[in-house]
């Protein structure tokens, strides 16, 4: 059995998200959706509440599983017995970063590969930081969420 895993804050799942997730969905046996911390960011939503909300959204893709790890994504990797790590890009500006990553987690385990989906076309501007700026100030935001979790990241982001 093919394991990959999907890292992400995942903060809120975004419909860009979701295309990734269904996308690697088919192409492994197993995904796990795994949500991280990003010591860069400040959440709007616990992991808990991240991963209830990435849990609902995947519902019916039957071999999505949705964790949660607070260490190195290498040793995940590899402590789940995956074989790679999937990471979606929307634009050259994501590549550079990724990229890095990519060597990094390859350096600290070799056994793993890192595999880039591009999002699909409508996805390319979508990110969870643009989603969360347009609600602060009132913009409605619920063609770039999944139709199951509209309604709470609103209340949760919307003045």
């Amino acid at each position: 059995m093919k394991t990959a895993v999907c890292p992400g804050s995942f903060d809120p799942v975004t419909k860009g998200h979701l295309d990734i997730i269904t996308r690697a969905s088919r192409l492994f046996d197993r995904v796990i959706v795994l949500v991280v911390t990003n010591a860069a960011k400040t959440p709007s939503f616990t992991k808990e509440e991240r991963m209830s909300l990435i849990r609902r959204v995947t519902g019916d893709l039957l071999n999505v599983e949705v964790e949660t790890y607070s260490g190195l994504l290498a040793d995940y990797v590899r402590d789940v017995g995956a074989v790679a790590i999937v990471k979606g890009l929307r634009a050259v500006s994501d590549f550079e970063y990724e990229f890095q990553m990519a060597l990094a987690n390859k350096k600290l385990n070799p056994e793993a590969d890192t595999l880039f989906l591009t999002t699909a076309a409508e996805n390319m501007y979508l990110s969870s930081s643009i989603v969360k700026q347009i609600a602060q100030f009132g913009g409605d935001i619920s063609d770039f969420l999944p139709e199951q979790i509209v309604r709470e990241v609103k209340n949760r982001l919307c003045p």
